[in-house]
This record gives C-alpha cells, sequence and structure tokens, in this order.
C-alpha cells in the first residue's frame, strides 16, 4: 500500500510520500493520504492594514516576502487609487495552484498564482465580501457579501460571476462538505445558518445560531461535523453535517472567538480554536468535545489552518503581526514568524511551488509594516492586562486597534488619551464602542496616535484609557495603560 502511495497522485495533483498515513486534513476528505511538510508548502495570511499577503515557508518557518496587492494609508485614500484596502479572506482551489484572497474595502477577490505569486484576475463584488473558498471540484468559488444579502458564486475558470445564493443580510463565511454535496453559510448579522445544496445552489437546510454574529465555519473531514465560531458571545457551535443538520453541542470557549479548524493527528479528531480576548488557541476533542488543550500564542489570534500532515496548525496573529506555528502532538508553539500587518485569513496550502524556490514577485516588508503594542489594565489591578493596543504604522499616521475584554456586556465605552497615567484628568477621546454579550470588542480608529503616547517631536506623552460613557458623557477610566511597553 505505501508503495502505490508512493507511485501515485492524488486527486488535487500532490505527490504524496512514500508512508503517508491515511488521516486526510481539512478541506479535504478523511480518506486522502496526509501530505508531509516540505519546501514546497507554502503558509498564506491575509493582512489587513498592510494589504499584503505574507508567504511563509513551513519547512524552514521563515517569511519568503509580501504580496503587495495595495497600500497604506493615506495613498490609499485616492480617489485614483487602483490597489486593494482591507486584505482579509482567503481560499485556495483543490489543485493547490491558486489562492483567492479577498479584499473587504475595495469589493474585490484577486486570483493568485501560487507559482509565481503573481494577480491573474481580479473580480469586483458586491458591498464588503468577507470570505471566499472553492468548491471541491475546483468549478466554482463562494464568496459572502456580507455586506449584504447573498453569495457570489464566481466561475473558476472565467473568474466572472455567474450566479448569486441568496441569503439573510450578512452572509459571514461558507465552506463545503468534502464530498462537496453541501456548503455551509454561517451569519454574521442573523442568527441561522443556511445548508445549500452544491449541485443546484438550493437551501436545503438550516440551523439556529446561538447568536447573530458568526465570521468563521469549518467542515470536519469524516464529513460528520461543522463547527462555527459566534464571536460576539464567545462560544463554538456544533451541528450535523447531514440532515436534518442538528445541533450537537455549543461550548463556552471566550471572548472574541474568532475561527476554528479542524485537526486529524496520531491522538485523533480536534478542533482548534482561537480565542483573541485570551490571546490563546483552545483545543477541543471533537468527538468528547472535551477542552483538552489551551495554548497561549500571543495577541489577538484570527485565521488558523493545519499543515498537509495535521502535524502543525499555524495561527495568525493580528496584534502582533506574526504568524504562530504549534505543534498538535504537543500543543506547544513551535516558531514565531514576524509577517505583515494585521493577519486575518490564513491558509496552508500543501505542493503549492512544484519547481524552483518560489519566491518569484515577493517583496519585502516595508518600513510601514510594522506595529507598536501596548496594553491595558484593569484600573487598581496592574497584574491583570485585560487589552491589547496595536498601533499600525502607515507613516505620518497609524491604525490603532484594541482588543478589547475584562469590560461589562452591552455597556457604552470610549477608548481616549489622557495626559496623566492614573487616568486622571481630562480625556480626549478617541473611538467609541459597545462591549458584545461577553463583555469584549475590537476597536478601531486612525490618527497620529504612536506619536502622542510616545511624546515624540516635542508632543507631551499621552496615556491610552478606556473609560465608560459615550463621547458625549465620557465617564471615568475603568482600564489605563501598563507603565511598561509590551
Amino acid at each position: 500500500m505505501k508503495r502505490l502511495l508512493a507511485s501515485t497522485f492524488l486527486t488535487c495533483g500532490l505527490f504524496v510520500a512514500a508512508g503517508s498515513a491515511m488521516a486526510g486534513q481539512a478541506p479535504l476528505a478523511a480518506s486522502t493520504p496526509d501530505i508531509p511538510i516540505s519546501h514546497q508548502d507554502r503558509v498564506y495570511a491575509a493582512e489587513q492594514f498592510s494589504n499584503t499577503v505574507s508567504v511563509v515557508d513551513p519547512a524552514s518557518n521563515t517569511l519568503l516576502g509580501v504580496i503587495r496587492l495595495g497600500d497604506p494609508q493615506p495613498r490609499n485614500l485616492s480617489p485614483l487609487y487602483r490597489g486593494q484596502v482591507l486584505v482579509h479572506g482567503m481560499g485556495f482551489s483543490p489543485d493547490h495552484k491558486t489562492i483567492a484572497v479577498v479584499a473587504v474595502g475595495s469589493n474585490s477577490v484577486s486570483f493568485i498564482d501560487t507559482a509565481t505569486n503573481s494577480v491573474k484576475h481580479t473580480t469586483y463584488l458586491g458591498r464588503s465580501p468577507h470570505e471566499a473558498f472553492y468548491t471541491p471540484d475546483g468549478k466554482e468559488v463562494w464568496i459572502t457579501i456580507r455586506g449584504e444579502d447573498y453569495v457570489s458564486v464566481i466561475d473558476a475558470t472565467t473568474f466572472e460571476e455567474k450566479t448569486r445564493i441568496k441569503t439573510p443580510a450578512g452572509p459571514g463565511m461558507q465552506i463545503f462538505s468534502p464530498d462537496g454535496k453541501y456548503g455551509y453559510i454561517c451569519s454574521s448579522f442573523n442568527p441561522e445558518t443556511l445548508v445549500v445544496s452544491v449541485a443546484d445552489h438550493k437551501i436545503v437546510g438550516k440551523v439556529k445560531q446561538a447568536s447573530p454574529f458568526c465570521p468563521n465555519i469549518a467542515a470536519s473531514p469524516d464529513g460528520s461535523q461543522v463547527w462555527l465560531t459566534l464571536k460576539d458571545v464567545g462560544k463554538v457551535q456544533v451541528f450535523d453535517a447531514k440532515p436534518p443538520f442538528d445541533v450537537i453541542k455549543t461550548i463556552d470557549t471566550g471572548p472574541i472567538t474568532n475561527h476554528v479548524n479542524i485537526v486529524n493527528n496520531a491522538k485523533g479528531t480536534f478542533a482548534y480554536v482561537t480565542i483573541g480576548g485570551l490571546n490563546q488557541v483552545k483545543v477541543f476533542n471533537a468527538k468528547t468535545f472535551e477542552q483538552v488543550a489551551t495554548v497561549p500564542v500571543g495577541k489577538l489570534p484570527h485565521g488558523l489552518w493545519p499543515s498537509g500532515d495535521g502535524s502543525r496548525v499555524y495561527v495568525g496573529l493580528e496584534n502582533d503581526d506574526a504568524l504562530a506555528a504549534i505543534d498538535t502532538l504537543t500543543n506547544k508553539v513551535v516558531a514565531t514568524i514576524p509577517i505583515g500587518q494585521a493577519p486575518q485569513a490564513v491558509n496552508y496550502v500543501s505542493g503549492a511551488v512544484t519547481s524552483g524556490d518560489g519566491t518569484a514577485n515577493l517583496q519585502a516588508l516595508g518600513e510601514t509594516d510594522h506595529a507598536v503594542q501596548f496594553v491595558l489594565h484593569p484600573v487598581g489591578n496592574a497584574s491583570e492586562q485585560s487589552t491589547s493596543v496595536s498601533l499600525f504604522d502607515q507613516g505620518l499616521t497609524q491604525v490603532v486597534q484594541a482588543s478589547v475584554s475584562g469590560l461589562e456586556a452591552k455597556k457604552d465605552y470610549v477608548l481616549a488619551l489622557s495626559n496623566k497615567a492614573d487616568g486622571s484628568g481630562p480625556l480626549q477621546a478617541i473611538a467609541s464602542f459597545k462591549a458584545n454579550p461577553a463583555g469584549a470588542g475590537i476597536v478601531n480608529a486612525l490618527g497620529p496616535i504612536r506619536q502622542l503616547v510616545q511624546g515624540e517631536e516635542g508632543i507631551a506623552k499621552r496615556y491610552l484609557v478606556i473609560a465608560s460613557g459615550t463621547l458625549g458623557n465620557i465617564g471615568k477610566p475603568v482600564q489605563i495603560q501598563a507603565m511598561t511597553q509590551d
């Protein structure tokens, strides 16, 4: 059997090394052989504020370079700007020759050749597309148009839209059963996941979500389960992948529950879930739903994807500008790789490069592809770090992103600047927000914040705080900036 596997090809066109275990990794079926990690593999991360795709060699855990799809601010504010903005979602073709990269701000999907790292086509879509993925037969690409109420179905050969699947407003993400029969579409605005027949694009099932905000969904390689994350309430939900699509389990996971993916290894089948508010990846046994591990990874873990043999999971660290590699047998971080700004979706593509070193058309990280990090702690409790803040350098200005947790659920707050370290005195608001039902949230603002908080060029140093209240009625600080930069 080993000799036979060593001399044949997978249907996706990848050579299988002798001795490969029959386990199968997402999005493939469990019956497909594992693919050992090699220098031909690539890990891709879609980066929201540098508008890049980082390209990593997992065999050496090194950044090879970035595919630059757009510019940082303020260049991307021009009415003549033609690049992409808010690079965010990602999926890859079954033959592993193409990645589809969604840009939320410019309403586009860029189809990138994995061999040459070059864009071969860009398709423009409806308002605020979110995630893209190929059907298992490779004929279609489904893209959730989260700013509207449909999934755009793209012909994978012509790159043109062929039809639309009507959904409730705000479809979040779609993924497919390994056999290609069903597409599962969760919602970011409505508490309902749709099940769609891939053959005729008809809705064949509905699953009640425990909350309206699902950003991510994954199907198990054995075709038995679908897992989805509920970011606003800090839960994951599991339902039967086959009719009648009953909910099997709802699990409390933690604030800012971002993405989920399924891994097969020698110990069994596991769901890996990124918990942004805790800076952890939690690991659950997919059979018993028991939590079996907690992996500290860095600030605001977001997207994740397993290697072709399930031995590693790669995790994008949104507020650390890094990619963490987790050994799935030990559940320890074995490498942390610097990449572009605010990684969102992550894909692991086995055999992406079939010849050469695969570095054509890659660029180095630029001077503005970096960030400065701070942490905030509750007033009177300096030992607890509740909020991480990244200042993503855009040149003259920075994008401020705070991964907030530890607040009262559904209460109004303001991210502000104080001229005193203890947060006393007048506060200058830079963003207002409402904490989600888990007492957490992601808060963004734009301005010359780094200069203010570091006291550059003769400017008096300011301190970041979170205060209760609204822009018109700011209350007392509840979290203040730690005195040492993290």
